[in-house]
């Protein structure tokens, strides 16, 4: 009985001790030291890729897309039924996450699509420039996958300059240079395409309204 008893104590101090060991290690050294790496090495990643105006608010992140209320002054980015507005930030709202999962050739889809770029185009014809159903790029007209993507093709950013410039009494130049200096290349020179993170390219188009 004794030693029956004598075993079970020993086996149980020794669970706790590991318990203890590993609770330290796992629970509080290695994150830790995870942070700090992270804090060091990654902070902008690690704070949430935050982007701020000139005046250092923080306005969003670069990883989730916002609207702009179809805002003629601001590039509009990518359709989605997933951004919305609340009372911490008015400009978006993380509803829903996710594709239609409609096929290519579904009704529905297809008159979502051919309605969405009578209204692109519509919309960025101003004087002076007219833009041709053949420019309008497919992310002007369909959302992505997660519904949230922060990003438009560099063809979408050009399309929408020439109305952005008139709506902000800007030299069509201007904006276009923009739109090229916030065009980012492909993730090591080979994966994915060319990109315009819309809203780092419209709070450097604010800033530069701003200065006039």
């Amino acid at each position: 009985m004794n030693n029956s008893f004598g075993n079970t104590t020993r086996l149980l101090g020794a669970g706790l001790r590991a318990l203890l060991v590993l609770t330290v290690l796992c629970g509080v050294l290695y994150p830790l030291a995870v942070t700090g790496i992270a804090q060091a090495a990654f902070s902008q990643q690690a704070n949430g890729s935050e982007i701020t105006d000139k005046s250092g608010r923080v306005v969003g992140s670069a990883l989730i897309g916002q609207t702009y209320g179809d805002d003629p002054r601001f590039f509009q980015p990518r359709p989605s039924a997933g951004l919305g507005e609340n009372t911490n930030n008015t400009q978006y709202e993380l509803l829903v996450s996710g594709a239609s999962n409609k096929a290519a050739d579904n009704p529905d889809l297809v008159k979502a699509v051919n309605e969405a770029k009578a209204k692109v185009l519509a919309d960025n014809t101003v004087p002076g420039y007219t833009p041709e159903a053949a420019q309008v790029p497919a992310d002007a007209v369909t959302s992505s996958g997660s519904g949230l993507d922060p990003h438009i093709s560099p063809a979408y950013a050009e399309l929408q300059a020439h109305r952005v410039a008139v709506r902000n009494d800007l030299p069509p130049a201007r904006v276009e240079k923009l739109v090229a200096e916030h065009t980012e290349g492909r993730t090591l020179g080979f994966m994915g395409e060319p990109r315009v993170n819309v809203l780092e390219l419209n709070t450097a188009l604010k800033d530069l309204a701003g200065q006039r």
